[in-house]
């Protein structure tokens, strides 16, 4: 590396979706030549990419714009808060540019005009590999198919930051997902804001991938991306009825036996007053088929307590619903009233006291219950891809398990493997969240 050569720090705060824009940005400034570095001390200039989904994600956000125009000087913004430059730049008005989210473009052409690029990049020697500069572990990435969202649910922003559904021609898609393959990934993670909606917007149009016609639809797509041979994953799928269609595939071992979905609630009055999609929909009927074509399905979704008008009838139907929907892993909200969202104008504001007691009380059923359901593994022979290994052993997934979000299994003293290796363990142990295990042997 020349010492002439400019230097980009970045922090990329949020969620996986973020971070998928943050790699296609670092991407870019890598192709024009750019070096990314690890510190304010070693950068030219720093990029931060925002959330600003809920109010403490906005804090976290300018606190760390804070950070950087301290340690280093020069912050370029952009993200799902940069959408409203002024609440930014009202706080840091020595930020040098603030941009929304998905503007790639916006953000490298800042970095070129405060820190211009003066050496020549030379493609022969500064190559950026063909997956593209990636922010996750070699064996697995995120693979996002869309942006936007067509729904309008009341506590949430993300149509006014991020707009309505936008489908990635599927031809694209599947050529990344080829390239990330190539370079040795072995789990891919799709992701969207409304995975089960991919294609609405293009009406399903017919696309091709390697000469082959194939539809912009999700069942088609799944089909597809199980011929990879990979792990492949579904986030926030949300259950319309031709969800339906893809748990064979997972019974199959097409996909992973995995479906992130986030319900909310289990109140019908409280769902229609989130203006939930599919509320209507006989969802604990459905997954008891679901679980009958595919035993194997692990379940995951997010409930927020505490929403505008929630009675304790209302959050005793949803603890009802969560005991007979047995889900395998669960995470839990306190309704926030982040600016913009509708939900705000709704009467009966639930005081900060009931939404801390009754989201104590629902992560004490929810610990029961995962508890009990990760026991039943206790004994089985299952694959594990592993994630980091230190001097103690090395720690993995199952297939039921998405990283960051979900369980971990430790295989302790296992320390001659490597991160990305997929091994065959018998769980020995477990708790609430996580398993223990030991590498099975072929007579196992």
């Amino acid at each position: 590396m020349s010492d002439s050569q400019k230097k980009v720090g970045f922090i990329s705060l949020g969620c996986p979706k973020a971070l998928v824009d943050s790699e296609r940005i670092l991407t870019q400034l890598k192709i024009d030549g750019y070096d990314i570095v690890p510190t304010y001390q070693d950068a030219d200039v720093v990029v931060v990419n925002t959330c600003g989904f809920i109010d403490d994600a906005k804090r976290e956000s300018l606190e760390t714009i804070g950070e950087a125009l301290h340690e280093n000087g020069k912050v370029i913004v952009t993200g799902c808060m940069g959408g409203d430059a002024e609440q930014i730049t009202s706080i840091h008005p020595g930020v040098l540019s603030v941009t929304g989210p998905q503007a790639y473009e916006e953000v490298v052409g800042a970095v070129h005009k405060y820190v211009p690029q003066i050496k020549t990049h030379d493609p022969f020697t500064d190559l950026v590999p063909p997956q593209g500069i990636k922010l996750t572990p070699r064996h697995y990435a995120y693979l996002k198919i869309s942006e936007g969202c067509n729904h309008r649910c009341t506590f949430c922003i993300i149509p006014s930051l991020r707009g309505d559904l936008v489908s990635r021609p599927i031809g694209d898609v599947m050529e990344e997902a080829e390239r990330l393959v190539k370079a040795g990934v072995q789990e891919l993670l799709v992701i969207s804001q409304d995975t089960s909606a991919y294609g609405v917007d293009t009406k399903y149009r017919t696309g091709f991938w390697q000469g082959t016609p194939i539809k912009t639809r999700m069942k088609e797509l799944c089909a597809a991306l199980g011929e990879f041979g990979v792990w492949v994953r579904l986030h926030y799928v949300y259950p319309y009825p031709h969800v339906d269609d893809i748990i064979p595939m997972m019974a199959d071992g097409k996909i992973l036996p995995y479906l992130d979905i986030p319900f909310q609630h289990g109140s019908p009055s409280v769902l229609k007053a989130m203006k939930r999609p599919a509320h209507a929909e006989n969802t604990l009927e459905r997954i008891h088929k679901w679980r009958a074509i595919c035993p194997d399905l692990t379940l995951r979704s997010t409930f927020i307590t505490g929403f505008p008008g929630e009675t304790e009838q209302d959050f005793e139907i949803m603890l009802n619903w969560l005991e007979e929907a047995q889900l395998d892993r669960v995470g839990c909200f306190k309704y926030s009233a982040v600016e913009g969202a509708k939900a705000n104008e709704i009467d009966g504001a639930v005081p900060e006291e009931v939404k801390q007691e009754r989201f104590e009380r629902f992560m004490e059923v929810q610990s029961r219950i995962s508890a009990k359901r990760l026991q039943t593994k206790i004994g089985k022979t299952m694959e594990v891809i592993i994630d980091e290994v230190d001097e103690e052993g090395a720690i993995g997934r199952t297939a039921a398990d998405a990283p960051e979000i979900d369980g971990l299994v430790f295989l302790n003293g296992e320390t001659e493997l490597m991160p990305g290796d997929l091994v065959t363990a018998k769980i020995f142990q477990a708790d609430e969240h996580d398993l223990w295990a030991e590498l099975a042997h072929p007579e196992q």
